[in-house]
């Protein structure tokens, strides 16, 4: 088995699609904004970003402004750090080395779903 895709829920699809794709760079693979979801590429997996409606049952809108437990793997953190609190990315704080070696940042997208950046530990 692979792991091949991930799931990223949102309310606004359209200030999600802006931040996948301009705020961190991620190629548009499918824009399927008009349907409520799209598709940016992140390396060997596909990012599917899908819209949550405000009259979804509770379960589905519990999936939207959480951690999400995904890391965008970086070989500079501090770089990628600056460069993205100057386009305006809201960080939770300054990397930190952890106590496996890496470094990581968290960060949150405008529907307040928690992700990071980790810069893994040299070999």
């Amino acid at each position: 088995m692979k792991l091949n895709t991930a799931r990223v829920f949102v309310k606004d699809i359209s200030l999600a699609k802006f931040f996948y794709a301009n705020l961190l760079g991620l190629p548009l693979e499918v824009d399927g904004e008009r349907s409520g979801y799209c598709v940016f590429g992140a390396g060997a997996m596909a990012l599917v970003v899908e819209s949550v409606p405000d009259d979804a049952p509770d379960e589905e809108r519990l999936l939207v402004g959480r951690f999400t437990g995904l890391s965008f793997t970086v070989h500079d953190i501090r770089a990628s750090y600056a460069e993205l609190l100057s386009r305006g990315a809201a960080f939770s704080g300054e990397p930190e080395r952890q106590a496996w070696g890496g470094t990581l940042a968290t960060f949150a997208d405008p529907a307040g779903n928690e992700l990071q950046l980790v810069e893994q530990p040299a070999a």
